[in-house]
């Protein structure tokens, strides 16, 4: 009777400490989910599924990318938001956050999510077709000032990512964004293959965007809009060095849902940090012509405040 009393409270010992192992259990524990809010074989897509390898190597479980693509990103970006706090999803997200709430689109924010930490940058350009008379910024700008009007721009719709860029520099230099026609396009590439048509003058989307038409010898760079120049274009000078005092670009970044599960977003920050930081990873984004770029959670939040900040200035100007 001893002996099997005992027995008894040995295995409800035991099975409290198997409970108890799986209600502690350490963080990840299973999956992880990353959501990007874009369709795939996008440039965001392709940030996310190349830092996903390295995530899984440093989580020593598989992420999965998922695509929530759709309405400018703003389905799955507050899909991030409005995920379980857990750590089990968490998101890729791209600049275009900054742009919602001051264009009255959503009120979505980064501050309603947790940063984890920002892996690069994609900085905007000006490109214009290389039977185009304009040869420089300055021939350029002078035909916008001495034709309103009659300039065409393009490279993104109205609002979105490169259209912001265009308003930036315009502003930037004195002018009306009404200045120059701006011809909507979805994306940056078709921007660039409009203005390679003759149908556009000049394109403020990416010198990544441009690459193929580039190096076909159908479109010529006058500028990027990077603070330094951009490494698979060494030879194209930067707006600064023409003396106009401009820089814009995209930027993607790893966050989370507001109030992630402390130990999650300690082992997630080491993880990110480790996965954005790899070899593989970094040249990967240099291959493509992207800039490496790692803020860690803090720095990474501040810097989309000050982003927010930026383009709330932009869209307050244009109302005016």
């Amino acid at each position: 009777m001893f002996t099997t009393t005992r027995r008894r409270a040995a295995a409800l010992i035991a099975g409290f400490t198997m409970v108890a192992g799986a209600a502690f259990a350490e963080y990840p524990e299973r999956p992880v989910q990353l959501i990007v809010p874009y369709p795939a074989g996008g440039g965001t897509d392709i940030v996310a599924r190349t830092l996903a390898v390295e995530l899984e190597k440093e989580l020593g479980q598989p992420v999965s990318v998922v695509n929530r693509d759709g309405g400018g990103g703003i389905p799955g970006q507050t899909a991030i938001a409005r995920a379980r706090p857990d750590g089990y999803t968490i998101g890729l997200i791209a600049s275009d956050i900054s742009l919602y709430k001051p264009q009255g689109l959503a009120p979505l924010t980064y501050a309603d999510m947790t940063a984890i930490g920002q892996t690069n940058e994609l900085a905007g350009s000006v490109t214009v077709s290389v039977d185009s008379p304009y040869q420089s910024m300055q021939e350029l700008v002078a035909a916008i000032k001495a034709n309103p009007g009659t300039v065409k721009g393009t490279g993104a719709a109205p609002g979105a990512s490169w259209h912001a860029g265009f308003l930036g520099l315009m502003f930037a230099l004195g002018l009306s964004p009404d200045d120059v026609i701006w011809v909507p396009t979805q994306g940056g590439t078709k921007g660039h293959l409009d203005v390679a048509a003759g149908n556009s003058d000049f394109s403020t989307a990416s010198l990544v965007e441009a690459r193929a038409l580039v190096e076909g010898g159908k479109l010529r760079p006058l500028a990027t809009m990077a603070a330094e120049r951009v490494d698979i274009f060494p030879e194209v000078p930067t707006l600064r060095e023409q003396g106009i005092d401009y820089t814009y670009g995209l930027w993607h970044g790893v966050t989370g849902p507001k109030g992630l599960d402390p130990e999650a977003l300690e082992v997630l920050s080491k993880a990110v940090e480790a996965a954005a930081n790899s070899e593989s990873f970094v040249e990967t984004l240099q291959e493509r012509g992207f800039k490496h770029v790692w803020r860690p959670g803090a720095e990474f939040e501040a810097f989309m405040a000050e982003d927010l900040d930026k383009m709330q200035v932009i869209f307050d100007r244009l109302e005016k």
